[in-house]
């Protein structure tokens, strides 16, 4: 997902007294929620999607083995004015080669102590880490729309515009989706998923080499194949022989995360989207396109390691989606079902969902952190290469 950074408001004289230590949840865990509760996406009375962390601030790096939090204080006082948070993996840098990469991510400044080079200083701090626990390079997301986001990365800390996915979201309406005739969805076990994914993504980037970790995660609903019915009595997993056509994808549940939730938003906008609501509901054979009701707390579920091969493998993948969208309707709460894929990727093209909900370019920026390691192994620069695949794998763990 992305790094947030809120339009820049009028702050205090630069001056001295930042300090940039560790979280410490028993010291810091209310200084840090008021101060996020102050930097809540929207302003000015636009409408504004707010997050709840559940009471954990460190929830959306926890899965990851290594992990940080760092927070930034000011002045005498010692208020928390700024938070970032950071975790290393072992991913994919295309033609099966691996590589330690630091990711970025929940950036914070309070309102009040912009421009005063405080993200700037979270983001050094940050990398220090980063080296200091072998990262050979980091990375962060952004809205392509977010230019002070980007203005600090790309300028301040001299990060490069890498790669732009594409974030698709399809609202869960209060009908079922048909998954079509003739095609069969079994739920895969995580080893013979994992089995898969290994073989479909091993040119890929960004896919990791814990994946086994992932699947087996509790946040991780489950792994499901979608195929013919004909094919069905013929496919012997044991074999590791694939159906000529199959799609594959897997499912992460934000509910345990963290929830959503959109605020500020006209009466009559409220009046519309619950009205479509109300008549899907009750009249769901004519499958209106209806708009959930994400003005309560809300959660997703995030769309991994989505995969299609053969020539009916474009059917079997919008199956898939219609699947998922159904088990997200069958967990009140769920307001929406997300995706991320590259741009090449030929998924992209079949995933459904909604335009003006979704990202047409997510900004990965990436920069090098452990110069000479590429040199000595005999490699060249990542950030300079091209893409060996048009594959992205999207860690579940980032949104």
């Amino acid at each position: 997902m992305s790094v947030k950074i809120a339009a820049v408001n009028s702050a205090p004289t630069v001056g001295v007294g930042v300090v940039v230590r560790e979280y410490d949840e028993e010291e810091d865990k209310v200084g840090v929620e008021e101060m996020e509760r102050r930097c809540e996406i929207g302003e000015g009375g636009k409408p504004s999607l707010v997050a709840d962390l559940l009471g954990d601030p460190i929830c959306r790096v926890r899965h990851f083995p290594s992990h940080v939090m760092l927070v930034a204080e000011y002045g005498d006082g010692r208020e928390i004015v700024g938070v970032i948070r950071g975790c290393i993996k072992t991913v994919t840098r295309g033609n099966s080669l691996y590589v330690k990469l630091a990711y970025i991510l929940g950036l914070r400044v309070a309102p009040s102590h912009r421009r005063l080079g405080i993200g700037q200083k979270l983001v050094q701090k940050l990398e220090e880490w980063c080296k200091k626990n072998g990262a050979e390079y980091v990375y962060m997301a952004t809205d392509c729309t977010n230019e002070a986001s980007i203005n600090l990365f790309t300028r301040k800390c001299e990060y490069t515009k890498f790669r732009t996915p594409t974030m698709l979201v399809q609202p869960v309406h209060a009908h079922y989706k048909s998954l079509g005739s003739g095609i069969a969805i079994v739920q895969l076990n995580p080893k013979l998923a994992e089995t898969l994914y290994r073989r479909a993504f091993a040119n890929s980037e960004f896919f990791p080499k814990d994946i086994d970790k992932i699947l087996s995660n509790k946040l991780s609903l489950g792994t499901f194949m979608a195929l013919p019915k004909k094919s069905l009595p013929k496919w012997d997993p044991k074999t590791g022989i694939l159906p000529p056509s199959f799609a594959i994808m897997s499912v992460w549940s934000t509910k345990q995360l963290f929830r959503l939730q959109v605020k500020g938003v006209s009466m009559l906008t409220y009046a519309c989207c619950m009205a479509s609501r109300v008549l899907d509901a009750w009249m769901p054979w004519m499958m209106l396109p209806s708009f959930p009701d994400v003005f309560r707390k809300f959660w997703v579920y995030f769309l991994y390691g989505l995969h299609m091969e053969g020539k009916n493998g474009p059917r079997l993948m919008k199956s898939l989606c219609a699947f998922a969208h159904n088990m997200g309707r069958d967990d009140d709460g769920c307001g929406a079902v997300v995706a991320e894929v590259g741009q090449r990727d030929p998924v992209r093209e079949v995933i459904p969902h909604w335009r003006k909900l979704s990202m047409s370019e997510d900004l990965w920026c990436i920069k090098k952190l452990n110069y000479g390691s590429d040199e000595k192994c005999g490699l060249s620069e990542w950030l300079n290469s091209r893409p060996s695949s048009p594959l992205i794998f999207v860690d579940p763990r980032d949104i």
